[in-house]
């Protein structure tokens, strides 16, 4: 069997969007444990914080493979997500010592709180159909290697 770019972009997709997926769930589970007083806010942060970067650049990076072999529809379904993460870091709380987005100090504010619940569960929704799409993906590019042989 023959792959191409545009094969090996789609299972580098599935792969980071199965960590994703991770990522997300992790979140959600997050904000419910710190919404039923489960967790400490401080710990809680310092557990999230860590993951915010990876996320993102895990995101970019197979988005940026997806243009590179000219795949142009999953990256201008996945755009919105990755101004969206950019906008989110450029304007992140300024803490001393973490690279995330999560301030332990006003994390338990309702509307913060709100707000961080539904932004997980808005990311595992769209990683969910992204991961079927990729899927999808993947098995025409295999098509159509299949068809110009």
């Amino acid at each position: 069997m023959v792959f191409n770019f545009a094969a090996f972009s789609y299972i580098i997709a599935l792969i980071a969007d199965a960590f994703l997926i991770f990522f997300s769930l992790f979140h959600v589970i997050a904000f419910d444990e710190l919404k039923t007083d489960y967790k400490n806010p401080i710990d809680q942060c310092n557990a999230l914080n860590p993951l915010v970067l990876p996320e993102y650049i895990v995101h970019l990076i197979f988005n940026l493979l997806l243009v590179f072999s000219r795949e142009w529809l999953p990256f201008l379904l996945n755009l919105p997500l990755i101004l969206y993460h950019i906008h989110r870091y450029r304007t992140r709380p300024v803490m001393s010592s973490y690279m995330g987005i999560y301030d332990p100090t006003s994390i338990m504010n309702a509307d913060q709180l709100t707000l961080c619940q539904r932004e997980g569960w808005i990311k595992l929704a769209f990683y969910l159909i992204s991961f079927f799409y990729y899927l999808y993906g993947y098995v025409m590019a295999l098509e159509r290697i299949s068809l110009e042989s």
